[in-house]
């Protein structure tokens, strides 16, 4: 897994321009993927044969232990990791098929991230970060639309405050804030409330979800919540590198 991905996600300083397609039916589309890893014992197999599809504007929750592959699958939908064999098709983009400059052109037009450890730029104040996505696309009201996003996530008054000054659930709101402004087709997100109390933690997923809504984007969201889980409208569960589960949620 690569460092600091949201920063790379970001300042790709690719400039081949992006091949349009037709919208997908299912902005997430996997057969058979799988993942390996070399390690000193030799390799290890973290996502084996995997198929999943996701339809336009599920609300999709990803469970299980730790070491189960959650957070790997979810790389390799982001394009973050490269899987060894299988079709990833994402958003009408095959991944398999894109090198580095395309994949970072992939993530800026269809994919919001949201991680459990915030990734924003420290030396940024809120307002720098939620525009910063929209300026490598090119976007002339980067920072119109970025205070729109933020006074959407409740921190309107917060622009010029760095991540620094910041509580750990404003940071999380200004990641939020920062996945979406793109209006991306596919939210995903790493166990968001992670690191914040019971109480912050309800804000931000009722955030999320109704932002995700608002914005018709779908969602996929890692979470150790079974209840948070059982809110989405299905609910996968993994273990060993596999799908054992696949249900509707509420």
């Amino acid at each position: 897994m690569r460092d600091s991905a949201s920063a790379s996600s970001l300042s790709s300083s690719a400039t081949q321009p992006e091949t349009v397609t037709p919208p997908a039916s299912l902005p997430i589309n996997v057969k058979g993927l799988k993942l390996s890893l070399k390690g000193p014992a030799g390799t290890v197999d973290i996502l084996k044969n995997i198929d999943l599809a996701i339809n336009a504007g599920e609300r999709v929750s990803l469970i299980g232990p730790s070491g189960s592959g959650k957070t790997s699958l979810l790389m390799v939908i982001a394009g973050l990791e490269q899987a060894h064999d299988g079709k990833i098709e994402i958003c009408g983009h095959n991944l398999r098929q894109l090198n580095e400059d395309g994949l970072a052109l992939f993530r800026r037009h269809h994919v919001g991230i949201v991680f459990q450890d915030f990734h924003l730029v420290p030396s940024m104040s809120a307002l720098e970060n939620v525009a910063l996505p929209m300026e490598f696309a090119g976007r002339t009201d980067a920072f119109e639309r970025a205070r729109e996003e933020l006074a959407a996530v409740g921190l309107g008054h917060r622009l010029d405050h760095y991540p620094g000054q910041l509580s750990g659930g404003e940071q999380q709101r200004v990641a939020l804030a920062r996945a979406l402004a793109t209006d991306p087709e596919l939210l995903l997100a790493d166990e968001p409330t992670g690191n914040l109390d019971g109480h912050t933690g309800e804000t931000i997923i009722e955030l999320l979800f109704d932002l995700a809504r608002k914005k018709g984007s779908t969602l996929l969201l890692i979470t150790h919540d079974e209840g948070l889980a059982a809110r989405c409208d299905r609910s996968i569960t993994m273990r060993d590198g596999v799908i054992v589960s696949d249900g509707e949620g509420a």
